[in-house]
């Protein structure tokens, strides 16, 4: 196996790709990393929130993707903007971030099934939280993230060992 071949999966393109199609939805408003991160959770595993089927597989313990996902997402943003399909933009509150001039048509010319999916699920998620204030965002994430480290509790318990 090649260890120096990159895969698209969980890549700075992928992520970039899905905080595109979230910015797209959502244009003129903008999100900063926290609410993408948030948004494209949501958007991944839709099925969760009583959305619609879930883009990826419902693994196991899905929810700990909250820890990690904030630096690739923040890598896809990167590439995207050194593309300028991705606006960064400078407010009283922090960095916030929205689709270029050019992020539309780039996002309509995705045909595959996969990618129209994609675009099902953040329109999904801008319909759904939107409108939502930060705090009821977070309280959804917040509801698997809890559920994950219940079922990590779980798991170390069941090892017999004390960690604390």
């Amino acid at each position: 196996m090649n260890k120096n071949r990159i895969s698209p999966f969980n890549s700075s393109l992928e992520s970039g790709v899905r905080a595109l199609s979230i910015l797209t939805t959502i244009y003129p408003k903008t999100a900063d990393l926290q609410r993408l991160v948030e948004f494209d959770y949501l958007v991944v595993h839709s099925g969760d929130a009583n959305g619609p089927e879930s883009l990826h597989a419902p693994l196991p313990m899905r929810a700990g993707e909250l820890l990690v996902r904030r630096g690739v997402i923040e890598a896809g943003l990167i590439l995207m903007m050194s593309r300028a399909l991705v606006i960064r933009i400078p407010t009283e509150h922090g960095i916030e971030f929205m689709a270029g001039e050019n992020a539309s048509a780039f996002v309509n010319s995705f045909n595959t099934p996969y990618l129209k999916k994609l675009i099902e699920r953040s329109q999904w998620v801008a319909s759904e939280y939107g409108e939502a204030t930060e705090e009821e965002v977070r309280s959804v994430t917040r509801q698997f993230f809890d559920k994950w480290t219940t079922q990590f509790h779980a798991i170390k318990g069941s090892l017999g060992d004390s960690y604390e």
